[in-house]
């Protein structure tokens, strides 16, 4: 069985977040196939985690580091002074680094999962490299610098935007593979990374609730839902603009309406912003989201900048929710406005999309069944391991040619 040395800058355990899932995934079907070493920094709650993702894990070996570098301003120098973006820096661990360079030169494959965990790849490595883009992390950082809000904070954020394009464009030039999401893959391309390098991959939610059967709109309530990471900026600042633009405009009209909030660490913006109604609900995590999602009638999906495919909207479609969300919460799903769920990315439009599905049970149907059929089609882990696997056979077939990458990934590596 040939070995793979999967590196990642976080546990994916537990799968509380699209990245961790689709993280997770990955490593159970590379299992099948590879003999697995699991190489990762433990962040924040990670180390409490380790044990009770032991008995699950599907990899032969584990290679961490406890790792605690803060978001500050003396680490955003410290990054310019290494040439670096931040999150590169907060991922990197020297004894991490020292642990996979005693390993790697016995690895098949280094499979490195997100573009911040590139410099742990030995410059001199010379099998098969693989890149999976989670995201265009450069985009969320265009996005989030062209918002309203605090010029320093807007500035600072265009500057990450063209260290982190910079950076990601490399790690798919210097890579050997590079698996993105439809739109991430034609940015990249756009950038100037050869298209043959790169391979579709999505990031898909929890195909099994296609084997659940259909939700009724009669026995729903009028309630919606919301699913995600709430630490994560994109998620809190989408929800933020929601309960300040959106929510009072629904209340109006449906004085009943409540709203479940689903995710873990919330921020006190998030916290104070839904103090003030008394039809939002913080929610935690729930270990059983059926409970959340059997009697809500819409979910919602307010993102105002991001990249990728979204999960929360992919698992909502996938069990049948009628979802409404804005442009950039349905970037990168083949999905039509009107048949698969609603975009809207004015306050006014939202609410009024909401409206449409709280009280037309024709058109909540209609969008119901277009999206699980979708996502049957379309969306599901199967198909989408069956073409990795087979790029990753074609990948190893054709590494044994000497195309100089390994010097220059080394000139890459010193700046």
């Amino acid at each position: 069985m040939k070995k793979l040395l999967f590196i990642t800058p976080e546990l994916p355990f537990p799968a509380q977040s699209g990245g961790k899932v689709k993280s997770l995934k990955l490593l159970q079907t590379l299992a099948e196939r590879y003999e697995v070493t699991l190489a990762c920094p433990l962040k924040l709650e990670d180390a409490s985690y380790l044990e009770e993702f032991y008995t699950i894990s599907p990899c032969r070996n584990h290679l961490h580091d406890a790792l605690h570098i803060p978001r500050s301003f003396g680490n955003l120098a410290r990054s310019y002074l290494s040439r670096i973006p931040l999150n590169v820096l907060r991922s990197h661990s020297p004894q991490l680094q020292a642990g996979i360079a005693a390993l790697a030169g016995e690895q098949d494959i280094v499979f490195l999962d997100h573009y911040e965990v590139f410099s742990y790849l030995p410059p001199a490595y010379d099998g098969l490299t693989v890149y999976h883009a989670h995201n265009a992390y450069f985009k969320m950082w265009q996005r989030f610098a062209e918002l309203p809000g605090n010029p320093a904070m807007r500035f600072a954020a265009w500057l990450e935007a063209r260290r982190v394009k910079k950076y990601e464009t490399s790690v798919a030039q210097l890579t050997d593979l590079t698996f993105a999401a439809p739109n991430d893959a034609r940015e990249l391309a756009d950038l100037g990374v050869d298209a043959a390098k790169l391979h579709q991959t999505f990031h898909l939610g929890d195909d099994q609730q296609l084997e659940l059967p259909d939700l009724l709109h009669a026995a729903t309530s009028k309630k919606l839902m919301y699913v995600g990471f709430l630490g994560w900026e994109p998620n809190a600042q989408g929800l933020l603009w929601f309960i300040e633009q959106v929510w009072p405009k629904l209340v109006k009209r449906h004085p009943e309406l409540r709203f479940d909030i689903v995710g873990k660490n919330p921020d006190q913006r998030l916290q104070a912003a839904a103090a003030n109604w008394e039809g939002i609900s913080l929610k935690g995590f729930v270990p059983d989201l059926q409970e959340i999602y059997r009697d809500s009638r819409v979910s919602v999906a307010p993102l105002l900048f991001g990249s990728g495919m979204k999960v929360k909207v992919l698992d909502a479609m996938a069990r049948g929710i009628p979802t409404v969300t804005t442009s950039v919460g349905a970037e990168g799903i083949d999905v039509e406005h009107g048949k698969h769920l609603l975009v809207a990315d004015k306050p006014h439009d939202m609410a009024n999309a909401v409206d449409r599905l709280l009280t037309d049970p024709q058109l909540w149907q209609r969008l119901q069944l277009n999206s699980r059929d979708l996502i049957r089609r379309r969306y599901t882990w199967s198909a989408l391991f069956k073409q990795m696997h087979r790029t990753l056979d074609m990948g190893l077939r054709n590494n044994g040619s000497d195309n100089g990458v390994p010097e220059a990934r080394y000139l890459q590596h010193a700046g």
